[in-house]
Parts: C-alpha cells; structure tokens; sequence
C-alpha cells in the first residue's frame, strides 16, 4: 500500500459516526474489515456555468458532501463493488477485463472509470482485486459532481491499492488545468438547495446540443474574422486568436450573428461548404438531425458569463465594503443569462431562485448543467437563519403541511476539504 503522503490521515475510526457504520456495513458485507477508507468532494459552481468546454475559467467551490469508499484488498482478481443505498445494486467483475457499458450511465460505471484511467495511465495489465462498499450523501442528479467524486474516490482508491502516486504535476499534463485560489467573502454563507428535479445529462440531447451550438458559433465568427475557422472548436480560441477583450468579443458578436435562429443551409451557405460536410466532418452523430441552433445566444452567454467569472475573482481579490452585493449581482446576472441566452433553466429553478432572492439572498443562481438540480446562493450571514426556515417553507412545504419529496435538500456549505485516504490509527 501506499506510504503516508499528505493525502493520506490516520484516524479513529469509533470517533467518526459515518466511519464506523461504514465499518460494521463492510463486515457484515463481506465478513472482513476495511484496510482503509476513501473520500471525495463533491463542488458547486459559484459563477462560470457552461463556459469551461468552451475554454474559459469557472469558480467552483468543494463541498461538505462527498462520497465515501472503504476498501479491502483481495488476493484474488474478483473486484466486488457494493452501495449503502439499496437503490445501487451490487456489482462484481474481474480487475483483469474491466468492460464499461457507455450507453448505460449505471452508479457503477463511474467507480470502473476511475479505476480505468489510473490502469490505463501507468500501463498496468494486472490488477489486484478489492472489495468496496461505497457511501455518498451529495444529492444525485443535482448539479454537486456527485459523479465526479465517485470517479475521483475510485481512481483515488485504485492509486492507493497499487502503492501509486499520480502528482499533481501529472493531472496538470492529463488535463491542462491551472487553479488559482480564491478568497471568499468572510461575511456572506453559500447555500445549496435542491430543486428536486432531476436531468440525467447522460440521457439528454440537450447538452450535446448546447455544446454544438457554442463549436459552430465559434467557426461562424472565425469565418466572418477571416481566420482559419475550420481548425476552430472553442470560443475562447476566437478571441486568443483575435487578441481582443471578451467584453469586445460580445461586438463582435453582435456585428457577426443574427439572433434568429440558424438552419443547417444556413450554416452551410456562411461555411462554404456542404450539408454532407457539415454532417459528416463538423455535426456529432446526436445532432446530425437538429433542425435550428441557436449560435447568437449560446455566444453571448459565453463570453458574459466569462468576463462575469472575472470580474467575481477581481472582486473577491480586492474585497470592497459592498463586496457581498456586488457577488449577488453578477450571480443574478448569470442566472439571467442561464435562463434566457443558454436557456439551461427550468420552471422549478427559476421559482426557486425568486425565492431565495425574495428572503434575503444577495444573488441566486441555477448551478450544475441546469435542466433541474440546485440553485446556489449567497447569504449574509447574519440572515441565515430567517433565510432556511422562510425558503424550506416557500418552497418545500406543501400548502396541506407535508414536506416535498425527502431527496430536496437546502443547506448552507462552507468550503470543503479536497480528496483524502483515510487509515485506521
């Protein structure tokens, strides 16, 4: 196993409630106890949304939640996965022929492509076995990466039953990433709530959709800038290479698409080229049948809601007195653009931000993908309180007195710590 490295914590385990029912479901699981334990965050995204795939930065913050692996190694090849939720059946496979169904978004998917991703970074034919049972309290489906951290704990447990260290240097060359700490406001909470409706982006056209409109939105500008457009697949590849301001990208924006809606002849005619090369070459298979794309909406949430995630870290460097206020405006802004430019919204989250606004929130937005989820917003302090107990009966408190469905979730987070391995002191 791996030698103590900072990730790593040793802890009593009869001390921490989560753990040590975590340990008495493992050995009345598998007859065994764990040789140690796993966690990851999950986020929520403060400002930034559907702009990272277009290459610009976002502001996401870890939460309190995560999830919550416990592992034994086993000395056979048998990888046996189990869940405390009984909604996630039990899963069992050899280390050795890992098979991921991808039409299928199964809980225990995301565990295999984390242990996929480290076996196939270090080149490793041959992998132990290991019994896991896996523990989440972040909300399903609501926009908190609760994905994510599962894929991040499994390719954490992966690395720690192989005694690997993956640096941070090597997760910079996977992924060029730069991260740069941000100082939140001292005065002001985040608060998460649920909307209670679930979008499975897995399941969904929409997001491949959006995701096609900002790449043809790109190539449409390189054209009319006459750059070489058909190298182009990202805004921000647009403006690097024009040299210019985001706030002089939203002209040239204006100057170069029609808020009307394209039609793939249209697309065609300001390409110069044809309707089998735009579905063959530029069009993905699940959008080869859309009829209107949207490129003047989807452009000018991008580079707004870019220079908003900006001017939010420019404010939170410099810390003015009416700091919190300024942070709830461009969060409101960018629920604003959500909702009308990138139309990622949905009735419930909108009802839910008015909400929150409504009893003291300084800004609210939808976070995550959208389409259903959580709204993020921002608090004072000293009204978080009144805040919780007005937003959990406006919204969910049903007129006859009853509570919504128990999934809804409303909680003020703080930032949460990053990905840790836990053994037993």
């Amino acid at each position: 196993m791996a030698t103590e490295s900072p990730a790593t914590r040793r802890v009593q385990v009869a001390e921490h409630p989560r753990l040590l029912k975590l340990k008495e479901m493992f050995n009345s699981k598998f007859g065994s106890i764990p040789k140690f334990y796993v966690r990851a965050p999950g986020r929520v995204n403060i400002i930034g949304e559907h702009i990272d795939y277009c290459g610009y930065s976002v502001l996401p913050m870890a939460v309190e939640q995560d999830v919550l692996i416990a592992v034994e190694p086993v000395k056979t090849y048998a990888l046996q996965l189990a869940n405390t939720n009984p909604l996630y059946p039990d899963f069992s496979t050899s280390a050795n022929n890992i098979q991921i169904d991808k039409t299928k978004p199964l809980w225990h998917n995301y565990f295999l492509c984390g242990l996929k991703g480290i076996q196939e970074h270090f080149g490793l034919s041959n992998l132990t076995g290991m019994n896991c049972l896996v523990d989440g309290n972040i909300p399903p489906s609501s926009g908190l990466s609760s994905s994510s951290a599962l894929v991040c704990c499994a390719g954490l447990v992966t690395l720690t039953v192989l005694g690997r260290n993956l640096s941070k240097a090597k997760l910079i060359e996977f992924s060029p990433l730069r991260a740069t700490d941000v100082k939140l406001p001292s005065g002001a909470v985040f608060v998460i709530a649920n909307s209670c409706v679930e979008m499975n982006k897995a399941a969904t056209s929409h997001f491949n959709i959006r995701v096609m409109e900002c790449r043809l939105a790109a190539k449409l500008l390189a054209k009319y800038k006459s750059l070489q457009w058909d190298k182009v697949l990202r805004l921000e590849e647009v403006q690097a290479k024009l040299g210019i301001s985001l706030e002089e990208m939203l002209l040239v924006t204006e100057d170069a698409l029609h808020p009307e809606p394209y039609n793939p002849e249209e697309i065609c005619r300001c390409l110069g080229i044809s309707l089998e090369e735009l579905r063959t070459q530029i069009l993905s298979p699940n959008t080869q049948d859309v009829l209107i794309f949207k490129l003047y909406q989807r452009a000018k949430h991008v580079y707004s809601e870019a220079a908003r995630a900006l001017q939010f870290k420019k404010i939170c460097e410099e810390a003015p007195e009416n700091m919190v206020q300024l942070l709830g405006e461009l969060m409101n802004q960018s629920h604003m653009s959500c909702r009308d430019m990138y139309e990622c919204s949905c009735p419930e989250l909108d009802q839910l931000v008015d909400i929150c606004r409504k009893f003291g929130a300084q800004g609210s937005r939808l976070t995550g993908a959208g389409w259903g989820g959580c709204t993020v917003s921002i608090v004072p302090a000293d009204k978080l309180p009144s805040f919780l107990a007005n937003v959990h009966k406006a919204y969910y408190q049903r007129s006859d007195g009853s509570l919504a469905p128990e999934k809804q979730s409303l909680f003020a987070t703080k930032p949460g710590g990053g990905a840790l391995v836990f053994l037993e002191a």
